[in-house]
């Protein structure tokens, strides 16, 4: 996964003297081996804004969702990290991992956050960390935390469709946005603007999650488990196939997929998105000719385009044996 915008390259402006100084509640790189799905719904209308005035969120979406790109990475264990020191003061564990359907929703309600930790930072701030995987939770209530501790595992418990951690910043009960703590409409995607943050974390409204080749257009399902890719193909592999994997699709966005081999570009398409989408996947090839394929490194793009501004890109190869 490879973002036009990625996180940490930057210190952050100061934040108030009594306020948090935070750092990612993840552990992992953003714009690499995780992305954020979802920021602050600051909106109080049934409409949605995100602290740059975009709409990479949705109707009173309370949190930032730092997502893994596949289950795959979800099973080989990510660390949940508090964000800044503090005591524990709630504690969940215990809910099983799996992607929320309609039919698991009497089970969930009031539990929507699935497992979790609640964090206390004191003077009225308190971060909150959902969705962990099911007997990670390594804490307890008055357990002791320091910035970077880990609490658990990014899972799939509760009310969530993909892997992540669902983070949550409250001030004496009230929301916080980390990336806007002062509540202000700036839409200001300025690195140097004041935030929660101890690094700056910069913007993205969308893009590739990965990327990858196969000898027909995948299941959906495979692509989000991580497990579409192919490596090395013969010779007589019945199709060659570049698919990619996206997050915040808008109406209007083009999704640019190329293949290019030994004997030149081999397939180069642009299909246009027709509905908003969260997350959504493309794919696109050649069919095998009669004298096969070339032997070689074959490489692959995928991109997402908006309003004629390409705005995430990833790349991948494989090798015809």
């Amino acid at each position: 996964m490879k973002a036009v915008l990625l996180a940490g390259l930057t210190i952050a402006a100061p934040v108030a003297a009594m306020d948090p100084i935070l750092n990612l509640p993840i552990d992992c790189t953003l714009g690499d081996s995780c992305y954020i799905q979802f920021f602050v719904d600051n909106d109080p209308t049934a409409g949605v804004r995100d602290f740059a005035c975009g709409t990479t969120t949705y109707d009173t979406h309370k949190g930032v969702d730092f997502a893994l790109p596949s289950l795959a990475e979800m099973d080989t264990g990510v660390d949940v990290l508090a964000a800044a020191p503090g005591r524990v003061v709630a504690t969940r564990d215990g809910m099983p991992d799996r992607i929320h359907s309609a039919e698991f929703e009497d089970e969930i309600t009031g539990r929507e956050c699935g497992n979790g930790v609640v964090v206390d930072h004191g003077r009225g701030w308190q971060t909150q960390y959902c969705h962990l995987e099911q007997g990670s939770v390594i804490v307890e209530k008055g357990t002791r935390v320091g910035t970077g501790t880990p609490l658990g595992m990014v899972g799939l418990s509760g009310k969530t469709q993909f892997p992540h951690v669902h983070f949550v910043v409250r001030h004496r009960g009230e929301i916080v946005d980390p990336f806007s703590p002062d509540g202000r409409d700036t839409c200001s995607t300025d690195a140097s603007a004041r935030t929660l943050w101890e690094s700056a974390v910069d913007y993205t409204s969308g893009g590739p999650i990965s990327v990858g080749f196969s000898t027909g257009v995948p299941d959906y399902a495979d692509v989000k488990a991580g497990t579409a890719h192919s490596g090395a193909l013969p010779t007589d592999a019945p199709a060659l196939v570049i698919w990619g994997f996206f997050h915040n699709g808008q109406v209007g966005d083009q999704i640019a997929l190329v293949i290019d081999g030994p004997d030149g570009v081999l397939f180069d398409t642009i299909v246009s998105l027709e509905k908003a989408q969260p997350l959504f996947f493309r794919a696109g090839g050649k069919r095998r000719t009669n004298d096969g394929w070339t032997k070689g490194v074959y490489h692959g793009i995928a991109q997402l385009i908006r309003n004629g501004e390409i705005i995430g890109t990833d790349g991948i190869t494989t090798e015809i044996q």
